[in-house]
């Protein structure tokens, strides 16, 4: 309907083996794409996929800090477990080239853990996590509007929460 994103294509951002795209974007989307660093993660994307290999249209085998979604091009851009890898800077600039990858009503959905205050530094993996301030205002420096945020639920009060921003 009108405002609401098409479910032509969707773009995995770190995608990884295509966990996110078999389980969340295939179901919805006609297509997707998938970006990954990591080539041997891409080159397992079609026996991870079991008969939906198909319908993947793209890879990309880039960092996020030097890609550039086609513009124009995806209904949805979903991030997720990633933005964690880049700075700030790098973060902020993903986000304004997302942006321009999408087609009109398209949505950017960042989903990853969330620093209850500050940041924390991952000095096993080199990752950040950042606190909602810190995400929040990388998303308004980068000229996204918040449409929806929600904390997932069902994860031990322990663990370091998971947030799903929609932007």
């Amino acid at each position: 309907g009108v405002g609401k994103a098409g479910t032509n294509r969707a773009l995995d951002c770190g995608s990884g083996i295509g966990r996110i795209s078999k389980h969340v974007l295939l179901p919805v989307f006609k297509s997707v794409e998938l970006v990954d660093m990591m080539e041997n993660f891409l080159a397992e994307v079609p026996n991870y996929l079991q008969g939906k290999e198909d319908r993947v249209e793209m890879y990309y085998c880039k960092s996020l800090q030097e890609f550039t979604p086609t513009p124009q091009r995806y209904d949805v851009i979903w991030i997720q477990w990633v933005s964690g890898y880049l700075t700030d800077k790098d973060l902020l600039h993903f986000l304004i080239r997302c942006q321009n990858g999408l087609k009109d009503n398209g949505v950017i959905i960042l989903k990853d853990n969330v620093a209850r205050e500050g940041c924390i530094l991952d000095c096993l993996d080199s990752s950040v996590i950042r606190d909602l301030n810190i995400i929040h205002s990388l998303i308004e420096m980068s000229g996204l509007t918040i449409l929806r945020e929600e904390r997932q639920e069902g994860f031990p009060e322990q663990c370091v929460p998971v947030w799903m921003l929609a932007m």
